[in-house]
């Protein structure tokens, strides 16, 4: 078929692609010595990216205490939204030259970490932001950029892009790029205790589709494997706990981990079907991206099981389940015991088709997937998420 084709042919090219790793710094108390970080890198005045609850609720005080006491001077930038759109970035572009700022601390969930690798790119290449997304537009090594989650699912404080809402079409693009992995990912997990249950059920089903669908990529890799294997138990071992008792340190540091590992496994394979549906459903209701990614993957991945797929089926048993079948079930347990939704609220009958059809273009060529999914399957996918979906 054509999709596989494309994705066969783009596949020498993918591999010869270096994605750089970012130093890696994980433990409690890391954020707030951020500033050596800035003295290492030369960075004299950043431009802090976040969002304005986490500026409000004080998460940024002991980072802001630790750099003033180093005398960086910083300036702050926190008008990141859920799905931050063009314009979101445009204004921190213009805050980021108005300043003068020389390096970004990214300090946030998803939203503001992709925010900031946006506002570095398009201020490092004078481009306006709606000319970057696709794939290698960057062209430019970029200031230096630090990044600290503050939810454990994304990655995107090791991957190779930056997620923008184009809300005018009713749009995601995503700006691909390796140019865009920030210099240093600190975990610190102590920045994640106050998050609440659901945003914590949601972003963790977010690394776990990372790990998930970077397995079955065809472009995957010994070494992509076994980081989403790992990623994928440490899911399964503390993301109920994580959920049930948010001041664990442990376990929110392992789900980091588990965020930081299915990271760099996907940012090197891509995404798959469940992401292009999932990206959907964000564009044109504005479910939360972990939120669709839990209610979609395990019908992706019984269009899997129900084709036989190998990979799937590897998956299983490398993580001890004798079939595809024992392994959905478990994740549909999962999903289950941390209480997230089945099916999607405002989703209309009257919107599949052009939901199932921007998703099969998002993939289309694009996505190196297990097995070939048409509009039609898709559909069918959606249809089954419908409110009234007996």
């Amino acid at each position: 078929m054509l999709h596989q084709l494309l994705v066969i042919i783009k596949k020498p090219f993918i591999k010869m692609v270096p994605v750089p790793k970012p130093e890696f710094i994980i433990g409690a108390g890391q954020s707030d010595e951020i500033f050596q970080l800035c003295q290492r890198y030369n960075v004299t005045k950043p431009l802090i990216v976040t969002d304005p609850i986490i500026h409000r609720i004080g998460l940024l005080d002991g980072m802001l205490t630790g750099l003033s006491t180093a005398n960086i001077n910083y300036t702050l930038y926190d008008k990141v939204e859920p799905d931050p759109d063009y314009e979101t970035v445009r204004q921190g572009v213009e805050h980021y030259r108005t300043e003068q700022n020389d390096g970004i601390i990214a300090f946030g969930g998803g939203s503001s970490l992709d925010c900031a690798k946006a506002i570095g790119a398009s201020a490092q290449t004078n481009k306006d932001i709606s000319r970057l997304p696709g794939l290698l537009k960057v062209h430019s090594k970029l200031m230096p950029i630090i990044a600290i989650p503050t939810t454990a699912g994304t990655g995107s404080e090791c991957t190779v892009a930056a997620v923008v809402s184009d809300k005018q079409n009713r749009t995601k693009r995503s700006i691909t790029d390796p140019f865009l992995v920030p210099i240093a990912a600190v975990i610190d997990p102590k920045v994640m205790l106050g998050l609440p249950a659901q945003i914590t059920a949601e972003t963790g089903i977010d690394a776990l589709t990372h790990a998930i669908e970077s397995y079955l990529s065809s472009y995957s890799n010994e070494y992509t494997r076994q980081l989403s294997v790992n990623a994928v138990q440490l899911v399964f071992q503390n993301l109920q706990e994580c959920v049930a008792q948010g001041d664990s340190l442990q376990a929110r540091e392992k789900m980091a981990l588990a965020s930081y590992q299915a990271g760099l496994a996907f940012t090197r394979t891509y995404i798959g079907y469940v992401h292009a549906i999932a990206h959907q459903l964000g564009a044109f209701y504005h479910v939360p991206h972990g939120r669709a990614n839990a209610i979609v993957l395990t019908h992706v991945l019984d269009f899997y099981a129900e084709r036989n797929n190998k990979r799937l089926l590897n998956l299983a048993m490398q993580l001890g389940y004798g079939s595809s079948e024992l392994l959905i079930k478990s994740i549909e347990d999962l999903l289950e015991q941390i209480r997230l939704p089945k099916q999607v609220e405002p989703l209309e009958i009257q919107d599949i088709p052009q939901i199932a059809a921007s998703a099969i273009k998002e993939a289309f060529g694009e996505y190196p997937v297990p097995e070939v999914m048409t509009i039609t399957d898709c559909e069918n996918i959606l249809k089954r998420l419908l409110k009234n979906d007996a």
